[in-house]
């Protein structure tokens, strides 16, 4: 069994699937961190590498190892987050984890699909986390949200709370439109209100429009109401 007592042992197993290529290229997508800790580590490689340590029980040990140092652990956390099967230890892991998260795409690949299963506990940890006052744990939360709570379950305080969200922040504002164009997508008569009213704070409105006429999830007259709005 490989013990991850050590962040070197992880990198050990990093480093040969390391593409100096891609790492330029994730640079300029992920520019919240440091660029010497991008190896450039595929996606498939880095979930391939997840599977391997929970089947070996070394998983375990890596997420105790907090801080990590390379971007790509960071994201191999969030695969292995992402299989833990109770919703108890999940949420133990991710309030944990939560305050490290330093990027986008570490944030957007965390999805356990546990927290569908007890939609109760996990629509009081999603406002909890929006509230948090930390950036990225609000952006999950509302990612939360936007993934389990806008068909059954659904409840116009939770879009309430993200509409609340001011200008300022540009991930933030990011992942408020992204969940205000699925919304619109999916419940046009509960969501249009908040175009048509301007309840979104304008930085938030203006990206969700634009996500919302590139969309072919959302109807014409849909977006003729916002192309006029």
């Amino acid at each position: 069994m490989l013990s991850m007592s050590r962040s070197g042992q992880i990198k050990e197993k990093l480093l040969p699937l390391a593409e100096p290529e891609y790492a330029a290229f994730q640079r300029k997508l992920i520019p919240t961190v440091s660029p010497e800790s991008i190896l450039g580590v595929r996606t498939p490689a880095l979930r391939s590498l997840a599977r391997e340590l929970e089947k070996d029980g070394s998983g375990e040990d890596f997420l105790k190892a907090l801080p990590h140092r390379y971007f790509e652990e960071n994201q191999l956390h969030a695969f292995l987050l992402s299989r833990e099967r109770s919703y108890e230890r999940c949420r133990e892991k991710l309030d944990a984890f939560l305050p490290y998260v330093d990027n986008w795409a570490t944030c957007d690949q965390m999805n356990p699909a546990v927290l569908g299963k007890e939609p109760e506990k996990a629509k009081k940890d999603a406002l909890r986390w929006i509230d948090s006052g930390r950036l990225y744990a609000a952006r999950f939360g509302i990612g939360v949200l936007m993934r389990y709570f806008l068909e059954d379950g659904y409840e116009k305080a939770f879009s309430d709370r993200v509409a609340a969200i001011g200008d300022g922040e540009y991930y933030l504002e990011n992942m408020a439109a992204w969940y205000f164009a699925t919304a619109l997508a999916k419940r046009p008569e509960d969501i249009l209100p908040y175009f048509t009213e301007h309840r979104l704070a304008r930085e938030t409105e203006r990206k969700a429009i634009r996500k919302t006429i590139e969309s072919f999830r959302v109807a014409r007259e849909v977006k003729e109401i916002l192309r006029g709005n």
